[in-house]
């Protein structure tokens, strides 16, 4: 059974996912039935966004990708976020009082994106937690360092980040 709901709602925490990490963070959270909170995802790549249950959803940079990614360019998923930051914002409401952003650093929409819109959370006074992924070592270099500068950027931008390395969770799991 599946619902039409408002594109805003009264819950006072959104949990928001960027880029492909991200959103499939939301989809599974969203998917569990977890109540309380509004679930958005935002990224670069449409036919991700066609599939994702999420209601509320925000296509990053239309123009500037046409809805094909950011090709692991964090430079294209940064102003891919500026483009359509108004859209994110008023999906967020007045009401809004914590934002959950979760994402993956290391490629481009996540690691671009996700420090742009979690500055523009915390500038409108909302209390902005961000975590995120990083690469396994596996992973290669680039990727890794991509994502050492994309948590730079993050930990300038929220008020609390919490990390979580995909090497570690191998070794949990």
């Amino acid at each position: 059974m599946h619902f039409n709901l408002p594109q805003s709602s009264n819950s006072p925490i959104k949990v928001i996912g960027v880029g492909g990490g991200g959103s499939n963070a939301v989809n599974t959270m969203y998917q569990k039935g977890i109540n309380g909170v509004d679930f958005i995802v935002c990224n670069t790549d449409a036919q991700a966004l066609d599939i994702s249950p999420v209601p509320r959803k925000v296509q990053l940079g239309a123009t500037l990708t046409g809805g094909q990614g950011a090709g692991s360019l964090p430079e294209v998923g940064k102003n891919a976020a500026i483009e359509s930051l108004d859209e994110v914002l008023n999906l967020l409401g007045t009401d809004t009082s914590m934002v959950f952003l979760t994402a993956g650093m290391g490629g481009g929409t996540g690691t671009g994106a996700a420090p742009v819109i979690a500055q523009a959370c915390k500038e409108r006074g909302i209390l902005t937690v961000g975590i995120v992924t990083v690469p396994f070592l596996f992973e290669g270099r680039r990727r890794n360092q991509q994502a050492t500068e994309g948590l730079e950027q993050m930990r300038a931008a929220v008020d609390t980040l919490l990390i979580i390395r995909n090497d570690k969770l191998r070794e949990l799991f």
